[in-house]
């Protein structure tokens, strides 16, 4: 079942570091797979706050999602970023086709 890797980056200082970080992440997906579906970018807040960005990344399966995280290539840029930020990150499985907002209720 498709996975993604979510990111809530609530802040972030743009610097040699991140720079570094966003030129060496791409070549930490490829062999799992993974790729970027939404990266930052102007989101439309119609409930509460949102400071900050949204990244989602979808990976084959919770498996690969996992395996990218704990890889040695994305372990070695990962302070890079967490250094230069502030963000939530979580894995989340998706949904089989068709789903109802009932089938939660099983």
């Amino acid at each position: 079942m498709t996975a993604y890797a979510v990111a809530h980056m609530r802040q972030a200082q743009m610097g040699p570091q991140i720079v570094e970080y966003l030129q060496k992440i791409d070549a930490t997906l490829e062999p799992f797979g993974g790729r970027f579906l939404i990266h930052g970018g102007d989101v439309e807040v119609v409930e509460n706050d949102w400071p900050g960005h949204l990244i989602v990344i979808e990976f084959p399966d919770r498996q690969h999602a996992r395996g990218w995280y704990d890889s040695p290539a994305y372990q070695g840029i990962l302070t890079l970023r967490t250094d230069n930020s502030q963000s939530d990150v979580v894995f989340a499985d998706g949904v089989e086709h068709p789903h109802k907002a009932t089938d939660v209720l099983r």
